[in-house]
């Protein structure tokens, strides 16, 4: 590509992204260090090495271990603390497992990721239930008016709230504590699709007291695709479980419990995903001088600087408080073609401008629906404040902003 690309983060010789790209979406897939892919490989030839030792005679400590260290860093219960593919899969496990009926309530928000809405949507279905929206203004000027918005939508048939910890297509950092309280305090049970917020935010499950928490491992926290957690309350696992039904259901109670022996093995599988996590977490965490806590800070602050240079660049208010900004960031763009994506993925033709003219990767979402659609950048530790001014001077030459 014949173009001259900004400088990169002084850490991002620690991942492999191409050099000739400018990586503004870790809010997607995530992207796992070297270091984390090579203790994959490594548990990898381990388990092909002796496949019947791996999964017979030393799987289940090996898990035990992950969970812990997992469990210690969000601030979780491990004994409630199950691994899981992705939090798409987590919420998907915990809307099968419960009992809904005619009339019931579901209660949502606009700003749920689409994937998780389908699901609520198919459950609502077959239960005879009705999913119930809350409207959350976008831009918006306070956590206030999200609270307002989703008890206004309450009612004596609600039994279930999904509400994001960090909302995919806008960004917004919920004020998921407060939310919780509210809606825990009226008898209605929480599932919280918290896919961001591990790693972006110091989070701490077992405090915000809802009755489900699900999160993913391989966006901030950089573990490989296919790591992620389910977390649910003690006075509800026994009636949580997965989506495969295997040995667990009937296998003879030792030292695990039957919500660890269910969810623990699903059939055969490929677990170092879920056995890499140890390491990611203590790999990004020796990034910064100040472990964790300062790598989220640094992050924090890289987002909120892309988001004022494009406000700037657009020449329009940042659309939420600072305070509602964790390490993702979107802005309003001028509307685009009123036709549908043709991808469940997207690609807006912008976005496909700003990759293959100016090397830069970064989503255009279509939100709440076409014509309207968002930026919404990314930043991680690889990201360099140079970059996001060279994105704003990019999209302005491409929208004549």
């Amino acid at each position: 590509m014949d173009i001259r690309l900004p400088p990169t983060g002084t850490e991002a010789h620690v991942w492999g992204l191409n050099p000739e790209i400018v990586f503004l979406n870790h809010g997607s897939f995530g992207a796992c260090p070297l270091a984390v892919l090579e203790k994959q490989a490594e548990l990898r030839r381990r388990m092909e090495a002796e496949p019947v030792r791996f999964f017979v005679r030393e799987l289940q400590d090996l898990l035990d271990e992950a969970r812990s260290e997992l469990a210690t860093f969000v601030g979780a219960d491990p004994e409630g603390l199950a691994f899981v593919s992705n939090a798409t899969t987590g919420v998907n496990t915990v809307l099968a497992s419960l009992d809904f009926g005619p009339g019931d309530e579901l209660l949502v928000t606009n700003h749920e990721y689409n994937a998780c809405r389908n699901a609520l949507n198919a459950r609502a279905v077959r239960a005879e239930a009705r999913v119930v929206e809350a409207v959350i203004p976008f831009p918006l000027k306070s956590n206030d008016a999200v609270i307002e918005a989703v008890l206004a939508r309450v009612t004596p048939r609600t039994r279930l709230a999904l509400v994001d910890h960090v909302t995919s297509q806008t960004g917004i950092v919920l004020p998921i504590a407060e939310l919780t309280d509210e809606l825990e305090n009226r008898g209605i049970a929480v599932l919280i699709d918290g896919a961001h917020a591990p790693g972006m935010l110091d989070l701490k499950v077992d405090d915000l007291g809802a009755s489900f928490y699900t999160g993913n491992c391989h966006k901030w926290l950089c573990a490989p695709k296919g790591a992620a957690f389910l977390w649910v309350r003690k006075d509800h696992r026994n009636r949580i479980h997965p989506l495969t039904i295997s040995h667990g259901a009937n296998a003879p109670l030792g030292r695990q419990s039957r919500f660890h022996l269910e969810f623990d093995w699903v059939g055969t599988d490929d677990p170092t995903a879920f056995l890499s996590v140890p390491t990611a977490l203590r790999t990004v965490g020796a990034l910064a001088e100040g472990g964790w806590p300062e790598v989220r800070v640094r992050n924090r602050a890289l987002a909120l600087y892309g988001r004022r240079i494009l406000c700037e660049q657009l020449g329009i208010e940042p659309p939420c408080p600072d305070s509602m900004i964790g390490s993702l960031a979107a802005i309003p763009l001028p509307d685009g073609s009123p036709e549908p994506p043709t991808s469940p993925l997207y690609c807006d033709p912008l976005q496909d401008e700003l990759l293959f003219r100016h090397g830069v990767e970064v989503p255009v979402i279509p939100w709440p629906a076409p014509p309207k659609r968002l930026l919404r950048i990314s930043a991680q530790l690889y990201n360099s404040e140079e970059q996001y001014r060279y994105l704003a001077e990019a999209l302005g030459s491409l929208i004549g902003a």
